[in-house]
């Protein structure tokens, strides 16, 4: 699993301990797909975001926020992404979110398609 983050354990430390566990997995998939992605933490909002650098508005895709049944994963240009399967909900002008209600869940092919994209998806590429 990918290094713990002391912040982001702050930011879910509220949620039971089924959602902790679903947060933690949801944040190692991120990781497993974009290795290098940035992980920026806001604690007082309960919400972790991850791009290609720090700005959330311009450089990041997708987030990461806790709910009482289930984990958030959000998409920052969610509305352009392509979502064959139609996982995605919401009705913003850009961002979208996919309820992450069991760690069974993050193994699904078009789930992991979608963030494979999103982390591509109008943010600048992560500098090698």
């Amino acid at each position: 699993m990918e290094k713990p983050n002391e912040e982001f354990e702050k930011a879910i430390q509220s949620f039971s301990d089924n959602i902790k566990n679903i947060a933690r997995h949801t944040r190692q998939l991120i990781f497993t797909v974009q290795p290098k992605a940035v992980e920026v933490v806001w604690v007082q909002q309960k919400n972790t975001g991850f791009g290609t650098g720090i700005k959330k508005k311009t450089e990041h895709f997708c987030w990461v926020m806790p709910a009482g049944n289930h984990v958030n994963l959000g998409f920052n240009y969610g509305a352009e992404l392509p979502d064959p399967a139609n996982l995605l909900e919401g009705t913003g002008k850009l961002f979208r979110h996919i309820k992450i209600k069991s760690i069974e869940q993050l193994s699904d092919k078009d789930l992991i398609k979608l963030l494979k994209y999103a982390a591509t998806c109008k943010v600048p590429p992560i500098e090698k």
